[in-house]
């Protein structure tokens, strides 16, 4: 069959690119699509799968890794460097593959996540390991974004559902497998395999992406954004290390929390003046103009902030109080992680027939608001089976609203952002996780503390405290029983509280999704190929796969 050239319209009436479709129209294309995606599919879950597996895998080696390089005041930095490194290169990622094209700055980013993870298995000391854990981050920055962004550029909204499983089910491989992959390689293989492993795998996504993807090539002629990179990046940084430091490192009000967080108003403000100057921003104020957006961007926050809050104190809940191993404890989040895998599956199937998606974000709202509410009920003699039946209630809610926001986020830009829109949602998405994380810690470390006085004393309770909220819970039953009795309690109560305050920030999200608007997905089925052309064919804005 003949092919006609179709070249690509940009934002601004330019055409930037020129790229192969059947020269019998959008049908056709449609019905060969789905084949050549797959292949792409494969390569970008593999990639996928490299960005979350990493923090899981290197996690449960980091008791070896301390063992042998020394440096435990440093310990935490291992951690910070790579998430610092990943925030703050999230939207930087996004803007370049809008300008210079999606595949050489993805193979990019790849490249330097490799180079990180080796650098990273040869350290010789905490120092060496936290730079390049920093550099490591620094190409994970655009793995994810990357991901979404090629996916938005290969598969209109609309046909978007049908692949939604496929990368809830990574998600779920990755918090399940990772902790125990982690934990076999270090066991047989030494710590710096557990960086290693990702050299393998980056191989076969990085050959098969250089090989089966093909998209339009780009040459922006203008400047990079350098000033607003800067700000964001100071902004962005001053924001994580205020998360990360609050409450441990540091008092909450203490002259350094207080000093990062004046550094990171006025950083973002002047972000904010220097965007709407500049020719080309690093992130384009005017996708914030579109209220399904910005809507979106606000439930992406909370949905981060609640899941990377449950995901850190359900094991420790289930551990501690409910006497699971570390091992069993990944295992007992499978109700809620197959929960999420088989909504999400669900959801973009009927995504994809019906092209409605506004009622998935409204009850995955409601859903996640009553998992957290149920969870919150949780005491020392809630059993394994009725914290499985809470956490797939809250699994399904995350399954309606993981993907779906994405598409929405996808949806409410025009093709040319599609990079900084992608960047937009996974960054907010990252630094609600981080916000989670951290407040609802500071809430859990408090509750701990002042349980384990009130059951203990002052005396005693105040000399455990030093300790206790971060106790291992494979020494608990070496303590004697009372005090075993008294920190599940404190543990319970903490566990309490964190999905109590959850749930209270989730019922912000919920009442945002009932303000979004049911704007059609691109790549709905089309009417005549007359009527279609002048908006521009699915298949037009669409490049080959293969």
């Amino acid at each position: 069959m003949g092919k006609s050239r179709s070249a690509t319209p940009t934002g601004d009436g330019r055409k930037t690119a020129v790229t192969d479709r059947p020269a019998s129209g959008p049908e056709k294309t449609g019905e060969k699509q789905p084949a050549s995606v797959r292949v792409v599919l494969f390569a970008l879950m593999i990639t996928m799968l490299l960005a979350m597996l990493d923090n899981m895998i290197v996690g449960t080696a980091m008791p070896t890794i301390v063992g042998e390089l020394g440096g435990m005041s440093h310990l935490s930095w291992v951690v910070t460097a790579y998430t610092l490194a990943t925030a703050a290169s999230t939207p930087i990622w996004g803007k370049l593959g809008d300008m210079y094209g999606r595949k050489g700055v993805f193979l990019t980013s790849i490249v330097i996540f490799l180079a990180g993870s080796a650098l990273s298995g040869m350290a010789q000391d905490m120092g060496q390991l936290i730079g390049f854990r920093a550099v490591q981050g620094l190409g994970a920055g655009g793995l994810m974004v990357g991901v979404m962004a090629i996916i938005g550029d290969l598969i209109p909204p609309r046909e978007r559902g049908k692949y939604q499983g496929m990368m809830a089910g990574v998600m779920a491989v990755a918090m399940i497998g990772g902790p125990l992959v982690g934990g076999t390689i270090t066991d047989h293989l030494g710590w710096r395999w557990s960086f290693y492993i990702n050299l393998p795998l980056g191989a076969i996504a990085l050959i098969m992406v250089t090989a089966v993807l093909h998209l339009p090539k780009k040459r922006s002629q203008t400047r990079i954004d350098y000033a607003g990179a800067a700000l964001l990046t100071v902004g962005i940084t001053a924001l994580v290390l205020i998360t990360t430091w609050g409450g441990t490192e540091y008092d909450w009000l203490s002259g350094q929390i207080i000093g990062l967080g004046v550094l990171g108003v006025v950083a973002l403000l002047g972000f904010v003046l220097v965007e709407r100057k500049v020719s080309e921003p690093v992130l384009p104020l005017h996708i914030f103009r579109n209220s399904n957006f910005s809507l979106v961007t606000l439930i992406g926050f909370l949905v981060g902030f609640v899941m990377f809050g449950s995901m850190t104190f359900l094991p420790l809940f289930q551990q501690t109080v409910q006497g699971a191993s570390a091992t069993n404890s990944g295992l007992l989040l499978l109700p809620m992680l197959l929960s999420m895998m088989v909504v999400s599956l669900f959801a973009g199937r009927v995504t994809t027939r019906t092209g409605k998606y506004k009622v998935f974000v409204v009850v995955g709202g409601g859903l996640i608001t009553a998992g957290l509410a149920l969870l919150s009920l949780m005491d020392t003699d809630t059993t394994r089976f009725t914290s499985g039946v809470f956490m797939a209630v809250l699994g399904a809610g995350m399954g309606f609203l993981m993907q779906t926001t994405m598409l929405i986020a996808q949806n409410s830009v025009e093709m040319k952002d599609m990079g900084v829109g992608s960047s937009s949602a996974t960054l907010f998405r990252t630094i609600g996780g981080s916000f989670g994380v951290a407040i609802l810690g500071a809430i859990f470390t408090n509750q701990v503390q002042s349980t384990m006085v009130e059951r203990l004393g002052k005396a005693a309770g105040e000399k455990m405290t030093g300790s206790s909220s971060t106790m291992d819970p494979k020494d608990l039953p070496k303590l004697p029983p009372m005090i075993q009795d008294a920190y599940g309690h404190a543990v319970a109560t903490g566990t309490h509280h964190v999905f109590l305050w959850g749930t209270v920030i989730s019922v912000i999200g919920f009442a945002a999704a009932w303000f979004l608007k049911e704007v059609p997905l691109r790549g709905a089925p089309t009417k005549p190929a007359a009527d279609s052309a002048d908006e521009g064919t699915a298949a037009e804005r669409v490049p080959s796969a293969v």
